[in-house]
């Protein structure tokens, strides 16, 4: 058992300044005390902004670093399986960005490497302990809506002038980079979610393709599924609509009732049942990896568990390679 959990960060990005960075020095028990990226003088200056002791421009260093004994991977996801397996490969528990890899196959590898050497392996799938989506999981828990019959995901976008310049710094667009396009960025949220709130994904049925022309990846894609628990799905994701048909929206339906709620957006939750309609608030916590970020502690010290280990967020990475199917093999 792990009491004071030193930590280390792999990739001291955009995602790192507030979203989880902070969020390690918050929770008892847990310190940064490394940070690593590829560019020396970025290193540095959040080491210095963020008042963290140490600092590198090479992973091995900040790896095997004896006073580092956990390790945050927050780069792109197609080098989250040689950072984890390294890591964990000398005993350091990994807490990695989502998605969990840039295919399956290196999300098994991970899985794999994390069970036969019995360190645990978590992914940023923060949903699952934020207010707004526990308060979802609530009331399809408590039957607010009657029997859950079905969910709807749509999420449209226009494409933004980084994406239509296709330019060579935007790594989400870089399919060997990232695994896939913006589907893969943002639906992995929308579907993980989904596993949580209505158990595993047992069937999934999607197409994929390019309609923008602006980059290689995929762009628009839509799937049909239904889940362990019998409740069927559907969802459509585009990012180059036109702006009027911008739509972030989340619906389950069922036998009473329906609940509307955003992926993004983190507007109101709305609950419409018996001729009502309730709304009930989002309420983040200041750094939004807060709430997972200390459940990810408290089960490497022994006195708690965390809601997203690999295990779950590895049927994620499977469900998108499905939906997306034979895409990257047509381009």
């Amino acid at each position: 058992m792990v009491k004071r959990i030193k930590w280390g960060i792999i990739g001291c990005g955009d995602v790192t300044e507030i979203k989880s960075g902070p969020a390690f020095n918050k929770v008892s028990g847990s310190k940064l005390h490394m940070v690593m990226r590829r560019n020396a003088e970025k290193a540095k200056s959040y080491a210095e902004r963020h008042r963290v002791p140490q600092w590198t421009d090479n992973a091995d260093e900040l790896i095997n670093n004896k006073d580092v004994n956990a390790i945050y991977i927050a780069t792109p996801p197609g080098s989250h399986a040689e950072y984890a397996i390294q890591a964990m490969n000398v005993g350091k528990p990994v807490y990695v960005e989502k998605p969990m890899a840039a295919n399956y196959k290196q999300a098994k590898e991970m899985l794999d490497v994390s069970k036969q050497m019995k360190v645990p392996l978590f992914v940023a799938y923060y949903r699952r302990t934020l207010p707004g989506f526990l308060k979802v999981k609530e009331l399809i828990d408590n039957k607010a809506i009657g029997q859950t019959l079905y969910v709807s995901i749509r999420l449209i976008r226009s494409a933004s002038n980084r994406e239509r310049s296709n330019r060579s710094d935007f790594w989400r667009l870089q399919t060997e980079v990232s695994g896939g396009g913006l589907f893969y960025d943002l639906a992995s949220h929308q579907l993980d979610f989904l596993d949580y709130l209505l158990g595993p994904i047992k069937e999934v049925f999607g197409v994929a393709a390019n309609r923008g022309g602006y980059y290689a990846a995929e762009d628009t894609v839509s799937a049909s599924m239904q889940f362990e628990s019998g409740v069927v799905g559907n969802g459509i994701w585009s990012f180059v609509s036109a702006d009027a048909a911008e739509e972030d929206l989340m619906e389950i339906v069922g036998t009473e009732g329906k609940i509307v709620f955003s992926g993004f957006r983190h507007e109101p939750i709305i609950l419409y049942s018996d001729g009502e309609k309730i709304e009930y608030p989002y309420l983040n916590p200041e750094n939004i990896q807060y709430n997972l970020i200390k459940q990810v502690v408290e089960d490497i010290q022994g006195i708690g568990s965390c809601i997203s280990p690999a295990d779950s967020a590895i049927r994620t990475n499977l469900i998108m390679q499905k939906i997306v199917g034979d895409f990257y093999s047509n381009v």
